[in-house]
């Protein structure tokens, strides 16, 4: 079993607060990063790599890698999944990757989209993907770092 400290949605993926400030409060030693445009994507690797300390392992796959290979992952991994979208991870999850707490930091409002905490947006369609999620029985937070308390009770939202 993989040793999955946290899965994380972010539409930034890796920045500051997840390179350190998530990465040091869970004890991670390996940011993976499951998205498919980014595992093809060597400069937007570089960028995101900058900001994660040396001492920390950063892997870009792509969705259907990661499920192909997380059950490989050695006990000694601390795993950090940061995914793009709440899709992304539902489908990791269809996948058989185990999740078993979800935090949501960042999802941009664009047209179509309910704010609904200071920082996450969602539409219909994120909705119904994050109820899918909290059916399957995984804890679902919002908040953006781990010093703020949980943001608002996703539940009433989807």
């Amino acid at each position: 079993m993989p040793n999955i400290l946290l899965t994380r949605v972010d539409n930034r993926l890796i920045h500051g607060q997840v390179g350190v400030t998530w990465v040091n409060h869970l004890g991670a030693n390996l940011i993976l990063v499951a998205n498919d445009e980014v595992a093809n994507d060597p400069v937007q690797q570089n960028l995101m790599e900058m900001v994660v300390p040396d001492a920390i392992q950063t892997r870009f796959f792509t969705l259907e890698k990661t499920i192909n290979v997380i059950h490989k992952a050695a006990d000694r991994q601390k795993i950090f999944l940061v995914c793009k979208t709440p899709q992304d991870v539902l489908k990791l999850m269809e996948g058989g990757v185990p999740v078993k707490e979800l935090n949501i930091g960042n999802m941009h409002f664009s047209e179509g989209k309910e704010q609904i905490s200071s920082t996450v947006s969602v539409d219909e369609n994120d909705k119904k993907t994050i109820r899918k999620i909290l059916d399957r029985g995984v804890k679902v937070e919002v908040r953006r770092v781990p010093e703020e308390k949980v943001e608002i009770d996703i539940s009433k939202y989807v």
